[in-house]
Order: C-alpha cells, then structure tokens, then sequence
C-alpha cells in the first residue's frame, strides 16, 4: 500500500470531512466557553470596581483619609490599592501611588501593568475636584484565561492527531479491500470465472457492492457454461445429422442412376435440413426470451385457456399412442390469471406435454392440472420418469435423458420451459409422479 493512495480514497476523504466539521464545532464551543467564562470575570471585575468606587465618594472627605489609611495598612501586598488624588492628580493619600494611565480620558475600567504585574484600573472625580482611584490585581484571572486556551489548543492539537491517525486508518483499511478486489478482479479477468469479491462481515458500503457484483458474477459464470455447453451440444448433436446429411449426398452422387433415386435422396437431405433448422429456431428462441425482449407484450393471461388449447393441440398425437390426455381444474378458470405472454405459455406447457407423450408408454395417462389456489400449473404423467440425478442436467440444452438418442427431438425442450419460466418470474419444478415425472410451474402471488 502507498500512502500516496489515501487521499484518493472516499473513506479517507470522508474521515478528513467529519474531522474538519469536527474542528469547527469544537472551536466555536470552545470559543463560546471562553467568552463566557472571560466575560464573566470581567463583569465581577468591574461590579467590584463600581461598588468600591460609589462607597468611597459618598464619604466625607475625612472619613474617606481614615478609611485609605486603614485601607492601605490592610493591604501590604498591594493586591487591590486604593488612592487620593489632587486635581493636578498628585498623590494625596492610600497605597496607590498614582492614577492609572488613561484612566482620567476614559470612563470605565483601565487595564495596565504595575511592576510588571497585570491591573485593572478605574478612577472616578469626586465632588471636591479630588480623584479618587482604585485598581485590582488580575495576575490570577490573567493565567486561568491562558490556562483556559492552552487547554483548548492542546485539545484541538490532540484531536487533529488522533483525527488525522483514525483517517489514514480507515483510508488504510478501505485502499487494502480495494487491493483485494482489485487482485481478485485481474484474477477473473484473466480467466479464473470462480473467482468472486472478498466480503467482509462488517456488512458495509463495500460489502453490499461485493455482494452485488458475486451475485452478477455467478450469473456470468452459469451463462460462460451455458455458452460453453450449448457449444459441445452444437458440436455433439449436430454431427450426427450433418454426417448422415453429406453421407447421403455422396451416396447419390455415387450411385443413384434414376430420378426417383436422386428424389429420395433430396427428401432425406430436406428432413435434415428441415431437423436442423428446428434445432437452431429453438436455439434462437431461447436466446430471444433470455433477452427479455418478450416481456414489453405482456398481458393479463387467463391459464385455463392457455392449457385447454395445449391439451386439445396434442389431444390428437396422445390418441396416435393410446395415451389419455386430460385437463383437470381445481378453481374456476377467472381465478387463475398471470400477467405474461400467452404465447409464451403456451410454448412451455406443450413442450412438457410433448415430453410427456414421447416417453410415456402405449396405455399410459397424462394429467395437465390447474390448482389457483396455490397458484401452481403441472403436467404429470406415469412413465419412466426422470431420476433425481438428472432432474438439474436435463435442463441444460441439448442434454438427454437417454443415452441411445432414439426419441425424436434436440435436448432443447425443458430448457425452452425453463428460460419461459424464468421470465414469468416462475418457479420451475421436476418432480415424481410416482410413478412417472411431475412438471410443476409456480407463479409468484401479485403484489
């Protein structure tokens, strides 16, 4: 870590702004104690001097000898002296040997210094033509007032220090998290798609980023494999038909010799092609709903209509295998709605009808089935089923439940219903039918 990188972090940033706002409402509180305490120092300074002063002239002139004398006899160290004064302001009488400076221009209190110690002064003319002068010794209120804002520099000092030292902590501790995502990001961005964001238990800004960004990262790993495998399913189970295609083509150029030979090759060479285009109008519809480009045609959907057409779709191809197609409602059919595409909807039940019928045996029964209540829609039949190992595989595209590959189709059927699922915001369940599969789609209560 460079300490030339903390004044780029927010944290140290925000650390420097608090201390700052800090700062300035200690000073003004600190300044607001000073001149409150200091004014009222000043304030009984000066009460005293007024009361000293008014007793002293109301006094005969005689009295007031007496009583500086006393005065000054009383006070040897000179801590408060009094003093007589001559209009010319010659000394006349107690321990304050002359008038204070400036104190005859002004009309309150002086502040001067006497053998280098600090008074405060105040004369006053008394009725005779007479000055009469007195002064108080403020050494003590002198030094707690310097007491006073030395404490409080020593405090604003001590706070910038522990100040300055919790921001370059907290600027510390913010740039080695940085450091930390910043070597976990190069890591993912070299390739290693399992990395993911330290997050910490604190629980703060940082940590709900990083929360954030695993969470889009897991969706970028699931897509990077889904990429991938959708790849060797490409590669894999278009191979297959490609080879027979080309191997047929060659077969005809090499030995049909009549027209219904060079026929019955283009029929074959148009039922791949023909297979082949399925497989990639599939592919491209999942990317579409993927993309959720769908989603701007969304309606209010009634389901009961939706499955009733998709029942009387395959009703035809479940009586070709003497399977019993049925349609069963558990609410009346306004009860259950869904805010989607019909479309849509439609697609993903008869994918799993289709599924149903292809591998549910001569005999066997079908049940499409409506519950509102528990907002569920499911095709359930009593074939072989899918075992619960599988239940997460056969999702993946171009994965088949069966190793041989004789049943017709391409591996893309559930994951049609599922990326459909996804953007209904439904909930999409393989179970057991005990026997067979049990295909369960959920949709979310409305808000």
């Amino acid at each position: 870590m460079r300490l030339t990188d903390l004044p780029r972090t927010t944290s140290f940033r925000l650390a420097l702004m608090f201390l700052a706002l800090f700062g300035a409402c200690s000073a003004l509180l600190f300044g607001f104690v000073y001149w409150r305490t200091v004014g009222y120092m000043r304030a009984e300074q000066e009460d005293w001097l007024y009361r000293e002063t008014a007793y002293f002239a109301s006094l005969p002139p005689q009295d007031r000898l007496l009583r500086l004398g006393e005065h000054a006899r009383g006070d040897a160290g000179n801590h408060r002296p009094f003093g007589e004064f001559d209009a010319n302001g010659r000394w006349l009488a107690g321990n304050l040997a002359a008038l204070p400076p400036g104190a005859r221009e002004r009309r309150g209190p002086v502040d001067y210094r006497l053998d280098h110690v600090p008074y405060r002064g105040y004369a006053t003319r008394l009725p005779d033509g007479h000055w009469f002068a007195l002064a108080l010794n403020v050494y003590d209120p002198h030094e707690f007032e310097e007491l006073l804002v030395r404490a409080m520099l020593g405090a604003g000092l001590f706070t910038l220090i522990f100040g300055l030292a919790g921001a370059f902590a907290v600027g510390r501790s913010a740039v080695r998290r940085i450091d930390a995502m910043t070597r976990a990001i190069r890591r993912i961005v070299t390739g290693d798609l399992t990395g993911r964001l330290p997050v910490g238990s604190g629980g703060g800004d940082l940590d709900r980023l990083a929360r954030e960004v695993n969470g889009m990262l897991d969706d970028l790993e699931r897509l990077v494999h889904e990429v991938k495998g959708v790849c060797d399913g490409i590669a894999h189970d278009l191979r297959t038909p490609l080879t027979r295609l080309l191997g047929g083509l060659e077969r005809a150029q090499r030995r049909a010799a009549t027209a219904d030979e060079f026929r019955t090759a283009i029929a074959d060479a148009i039922e791949e092609i023909g297979a082949l285009l399925k497989t990639f109008n599939a592919l491209l519809r999942i990317s579409e709903i993927e993309a959720g480009a769908r989603r701007a045609g969304f309606a209010e959907v009634a389901l009961a209509p939706v499955l009733a057409d998709v029942v009387e779709f395959y009703q035809p191809l479940a009586e070709e295998k003497r399977i019993e197609l049925a349609l069963r409602r558990d609410e009346p059919a306004p009860a259950a709605t869904l805010w989607g595409d019909a479309s849509l909807l439609f697609d993903a039940v008869g994918n799993l009808v289709d599924n149903a019928i292809k591998f549910t045996p001569p005999g066997g029964r079908i049940e499409v089935r409506l519950d509102a209540a528990h907002r569920t829609l499911s095709v359930s039949d009593n074939g072989p089923g899918i075992p619960p190992q599988e239940r997460k595989a056969v999702l993946n595209r171009f994965h088949r439940n069966e190793p041989s590959r004789s049943t017709p189709g391409n591996g893309l059927g559930l994951s049609l219903v599922a990326v459909i699922a996804q953007l209904h915001e439904m909930r999409f369940e393989l179970g057991d039918a005990m026997p067979g599969c049990r295909a369960t789609l959920t949709w979310p209560a409305r808000g």
